[in-house]
């Protein structure tokens, strides 16, 4: 499987790196790069910046030699004078960049030739090649008059300025008048002329190091001995009034015998040629996939700046080693973003390793689990849902909880033989098991066992129990179910409970239920009714139970059980709750209307205390209602889980100020009722009817039973005892004090009228009792 991997993520590399190469070549040929490459020309010829050969120098054509001639065009026989003045100071070559087309004075010009004929040193006049007009392609050539280029060599002064006006290369040779003609820098640096061949220029050398001198300075021969002995002289105007300006690399806008001059030097030391771009972005290319198989950010980082320093150092050796200019700016580009590129992948392969992790726990979370490859020994997902997890959750407090969840993670896969158990929610782990059914059974009884030892945290030994629900792997939703299964198992008191499609047939069912939850409540068809409880010191019915019904067109008379746990799973159940409320509040106030005093206990879903809209609704609906709220009762089962313990607190306290009895129901259920009794606001313990149904007879229920009412009574609180079916039994609550009774012996659930008129015309408090009875 490794292997696998790896070659997957070989070739993905390939074809990333191949896909930019294709994407960088594009935008190559559209001319994207050309900017960028010429700032970073420019920033080489900066860092590399050297001084001129020396063998090189300019007469200048200067403002000084303008203001001392004093015409324009200069008579020729001061060229004449140069040329001798250049050739007796032993110049190895004579070059102008100057204009010699046109006719001057007739002695000038034969001054001017006798002696470029009568000089040893070889002297080249300059010709030019331009375009007729503007859009015209015509090209118009400019040589020098005849009596002067009969005897000097001809070099062509043409400049190649780029779309954005700047001279960057040069030609090594033109042709003008149907001849080739060497450039000026071919002929000094004897240099073949080789036309249609272009170099770039070297800006790096520094102009202001070229050897200069006066034009007048050297007419009148004051040259310093031996200085040009052996030198190449190119004579041209840098005066700002002549012109002859172009704009370069580095250097602003320099006189165009300069330009001249650097083309030289660079010719001096080799001819250098132009690489393009595309044999560096192979290059790129190639080692672009040793960034694109990092696995690491540090190594995509090292191997990045790795191929940049290489690509800049082959860059440098060739243009100083072999003279070879390469565009180097689209291999950086691809370099770059390969590097970016893996950089963005690995961050994001460490946020989604991070959103696979549990925050509160570090155990893998429901993501990881979905994530995970499947192996062809699969069968079955296992749901363990840690029972009583609210309580869990207040006694070992937020910080811990995390320690305890990796814990009991820990047991489970030393338990199992599994590499992970994964957090899939709140109060559950999950893992994949590779075990029957049978095995599996054997396997989780022995984990149950297993989880009796307790954990210890902070200092605090902690019992934990599990639930579990099994799915088949192959399931449509098997996280899902499986945890639905533990569910069923939690609230039919097993262990543990496995799967099956008929249990599928039933959640499809109640999904269904959901759906028509908003019809009922407006067709009516959620009813209440009232369940009495006989006041054991009066022997009369006070107070009564709402209990909800629903009575579905199509599958009849629905007991709670059938819908109320689908209701809190989904989040439904504060619609519903606020519905059996208002119908309970209808029914008090025509009660109170009648002169009947009955206090009514509504049931509330211990997750909907932790909702500060549902306290607020369902406050504002008692203050609306005009009913009495110290008549009125919210009844908190003491084994449900609260999601927010604090939230629930506050909220009961709220209800409480509001006038309204706090009821703890199903108490001793739970594991944390000594809890409850010191947090919540309570009024009244209601007995759980496992305890209460056989106290008369079983001394183990009586004890409880009995020690209930005292505790409670210590504590200022009502107790009610449900489930009561047999007159012995409503006989051992009165011996032992007990406040309330309720279950059929007192009375069954009846609607509001005739629970009305049971009341009204409810008999002595001990024939009421018998008739019930009977």
């Amino acid at each position: 499987m490794g292997a696998l991997l790896q070659r997957e993520s070989r070739s993905t590399a390939v074809l990333m790196a191949c896909a930019l190469a294709l994407l960088v070549t594009i935008a190559a040929l559209g001319g994207a790069f050309r900017n960028a490459e010429n700032r970073f020309n420019e920033m080489s010829f900066a860092l590399f910046s050297r001084s001129a050969s020396g063998q090189i120098h300019l007469v200048e054509m200067d403002a000084a030699s303008m203001a001392t001639i004093r015409r324009w065009p200069w008579p020729r026989d001061h060229y004449a004078r140069v040329v001798k003045a250049l050739d007796a100071a032993g110049a190895r070559s004579i070059s102008f960049d100057v204009d010699f087309s046109g006719n001057a004075d007739a002695p000038g010009d034969r001054a001017f030739a006798a002696a470029i004929a009568a000089a040893r040193t070889p002297v080249a006049l300059a010709t030019f090649a331009q375009k007729a007009g503007s859009g015209d392609v015509r090209q118009l050539d400019t040589l020098p008059i005849e009596m002067l280029r009969k005897d000097a060599h001809l070099t062509s002064v043409a400049v190649m300025p780029d779309g954005d006006g700047f001279v960057r290369r040069l030609p090594m040779g033109t042709v003008t008048r149907d001849t080739p003609r060497p450039s000026l820098a071919a002929f000094v640096a004897g240099r073949p002329g080789v036309v249609e061949q272009s170099y770039p220029v070297d800006f790096a050398i520094d102009p202001a190091t070229i050897p200069r001198h006066s034009f007048i300075a050297v007419e009148r021969g004051m040259i310093p001995p031996g200085s040009l002995e052996g030198k190449d002289v190119i004579i041209g105007a840098t005066a700002i009034e002549q012109g002859d300006r172009y704009p370069v690399p580095t250097q602003g806008v320099i006189p165009g015998v300069i330009v001249q001059a650097l083309a030289a030097e660079t010719l001096v030391r080799g001819v250098p040629a132009y690489g393009s771009w595309p044999l560096p972005l192979l290059l790129a290319a190639g080692l672009a996939l040793t960034i694109l198989t990092a696995r690491r950010r540090r190594a995509a980082m090292i191997r990045t700046g790795a191929l940049l320093t290489v690509l800049l150092a082959t860059w440098f050796g060739a243009r100083l080693l072999a003279g070879i200019w390469f565009e180097i700016v689209p291999a950086l580009t691809l370099a770059a973003a390969a590097g970016g590129i893996r950089h963005v992948i690995l961050v994001q392969r460490i946020a989604a390793k991070k959103r696979q992790v549990d925050p509160e726990s570090g155990v893998p979370n429901r993501l990881a689990l979905d994530v995970r490859v499947a192996a062809p020994e699969d069968r079955l997902f296992v749901a363990a849902q840690i029972d009583e997890f609210d309580a869990l959750k207040l006694a070992v407090g937020g910080e811990d909880l995390g320690e305890l969840l990796r814990r009991i993670a820990d047991r489970l896969q030393v338990a199992t033989g599994v590499d992970t158990a994964y957090r899939t929610d709140a109060r559950t782990l999950a893992w994949v098991s590779q075990l029957s059914v049978a095995e599996l059974e054997t396997q989780l009884a022995g984990i149950r066992a297993l989880m009796r030892s307790p954990f210890e945290i902070a200092g605090r030994r902690l019992g934990v129990s599990l639930t579990f629900g099994v799915a088949g792997h192959d399931a449509a939703d098997p996280v899902a179910q499986a945890a639905h299964a533990a569910s069923l198992a939690r609230r039919s008191g097993k262990f543990w409970r496995l799967h099956t499609a008929e249990e599928g047939e039933t959640v499809t069912q109640q999904v269904s239920l959901l759906g028509e939850l908003d019809d009922a409540l407006r067709s009516g068809a959620i009813t209440v009714l009232y369940q009495p409880k006989l006041n054991l010191e009066t022997r009369r019915i006070d107070a009564v139970e709402a209990l909800v019904r629903w009575n579905h067109p199509e599958r009849g008379l629905l007991p709670p059980d059938c819908f109320i746990p689908l209701f809190e799973e989904r989040n439904r159940i504060d619609d519903l709750t606020i519905a059996v409320l208002a119908r309970a509040l209808d029914d008090m106030r025509g009660w109170c209307e009648r002169g009947l005093t009955i206090g009514v206990a509504v049931n509330i879903s211990a997750a909907l205390l932790s909702s500060e809209n549902f306290t607020n609704r369902a406050l504002a609906l008692v203050g609306r209602s005009g009913a009495p709220a110290h008549r009125l009762t919210f009844e908190v089962t003491e084994s449900a889980q609260f999601e927010d313990m604090v939230k629930a607190i506050a909220a009961l306290e709220r209800c409480r100020a509001t006038g309204i009895r706090i009821s703890m129901d199903d108490y001793g259920t739970g594991q944390s009722a000594l809890n409850y009794l010191k947090l919540l606001p309570l009024s009244e313990l209601k007995v759980d009817r496992m305890f209460v149904a056989q106290a008369h007879v079983d001394r183990g229920d009586a004890m409880l039973v009995r020690s209930t009412v005292q505790l409670a009574h210590e504590l200022g609180l009502k107790v009610v005892a449900e489930g009561v079916e047999e007159p012995a039994c409503l006989a051992f609550l009165e011996q032992i004090g007990c406040d309330y009774a309720q279950g059929y012996l007192v009375g069954r659930p009846l609607a509001a009228d005739a629970l009305a008129d049971l009341v009204a015309g409810s008999l002595p408090a001990e024939d009421a009792a018998a008739a019930q009875a009977a």
